[in-house]
């Protein structure tokens, strides 16, 4: 993100478009990825009521897996 629209809560609402839309739908949960060291990015989700958790260690770590598709 650019510098110069830092401190906007251009996030915030994002966040609140996206929690809008997953209400209308009926979705039960928003869920988010970010790395471990985006201090920014995850200040602002739990600014916004995001909250960390882990998968139950003995059922195994989640991983991650793509798909490149081509154009």
């Amino acid at each position: 993100m650019l510098k110069k629209y830092r401190g906007m809560g251009l996030s915030q609402k994002l966040l609140e478009k996206v929690e809008s839309i997953a209400n209308n739908l009926g979705c039960c949960k928003i869920t988010l990825e970010v790395l471990s060291n985006n201090n920014v990015a995850k200040s602002a989700y739990e600014k916004f009521g995001f909250s960390h958790y882990e998968l139950d260690p003995n059922a195994g770590g989640a991983v991650f897996w793509q798909k490149a598709l081509s154009k």
